[in-house]
């Protein structure tokens, strides 16, 4: 059976990463994490405290912030899945490293920077990968630039993700639906 690449999409607390926990328990052998979140604060702390907790010790977990298809080609060894999440603080992450002023030709090239080496290093190995990710564009329109900036980049990195991924699942309420089967 050949890989497959798996995005998961769906709202804030929307049951997105217990759907993933759960895609990935369907697959056999090691499993690597890759957490692009960053401890804030102290509620980020508790959150990802709370996924941590949630998954398996037998995972190998590696965090990544930035330069996450890097990351992930240097640590995937024998995983026969990759689960990262997410690319939706992944975007935050780029969006934020830059200089500002931020305009949307400097968001557009580092985001797809980034979404173009993750998707090289899904596209040069042999695991299974599950990407999830946050669908922001039915909210209400954001009132500032960065938030407005942050929307759309991610917005086009679930597309360009989504293009490539061989199924796309979107969660609402707890419910997946899938978008895309091949």
């Amino acid at each position: 059976m050949s890989k497959r690449l798996t995005l998961i999409l769906g709202g804030a607390r929307s049951g997105k990463s217990t759907h993933a926990l759960r895609l990935v328990a369907l697959h056999a052998g090691p499993v690597l994490f890759v957490a692009t979140a960053e401890a804030g604060d102290a509620e980020m702390a508790s959150h990802i405290a709370a996924h941590k907790a949630g998954r398996p010790a037998s995972w190998r977990t590696i965090e990544a912030p930035l330069r996450v298809g890097e990351a992930i080609r240097e640590n995937v060894g024998d995983a026969g899945v990759v689960l990262l999440d997410c690319l939706t603080l992944l975007t935050s992450n780029a969006l934020l490293a830059l200089p500002q002023p931020l305009t949307s030709d400097s968001v557009e090239a580092v985001l797809r920077a980034e979404i173009e080496s993750l998707l090289a290093a899904y596209g040069d190995g042999m695991a299974d990968w599950i990407i999830v990710s946050n669908e922001v564009g039915w909210g209400l329109v954001p009132s500032s630039v960065l938030g407005r900036l942050y929307r759309d980049a991610l917005g086009r990195a679930n597309q360009l993700v989504a293009q490539m991924a061989d199924e796309v699942i979107l969660l609402v309420a707890g419910l997946p639906m899938t978008l895309k089967l091949d």
